[in-house]
């Protein structure tokens, strides 16, 4: 990931609508801003929520609250719990996806 030109930006996520985005159960809602191929997120994950999709996608994120699995492509799971973050590239063996038993946020940049 490389940070393209940005000019100094100040998030206030209250001010940035929400949008629902369905699992195969439960939902999420993001928080989200744009800058180039930057973008960076505030996501609520539901109750119960699963993803719909193996992403391939790098990403750093943090867990703000909660609990959530993250399933790895080759059959791995790891659990991350408030203050926890990950890193992950977009190239390699990377697929992975989300799951939450009593749901989480978390703060992703990518």
């Amino acid at each position: 990931m490389k940070l393209p030109d940005t000019p100094f930006t100040r998030l206030n996520w209250g001010d940035i609508p929400s949008v629902e985005y369905p699992g195969t159960t439960g939902t999420s809602h993001w928080r989200t801003f744009n800058s180039g191929e930057l973008r960076v997120r505030i996501v609520d994950y539901g109750e119960a929520y699963v993803a719909d999709h193996w992403c391939d996608r790098g990403h750093v994120l943090h867990v703000i609250t909660g609990e959530m699995v993250v399933e790895l492509a080759n059959g791995h799971e790891l659990v991350f719990g408030s203050g926890d973050s990950f890193c992950v590239s977009d190239h390699g063996d990377a697929a992975h996806r989300v799951r939450t038993s009593n749901g989480c946020r978390v703060f992703i940049v990518d």
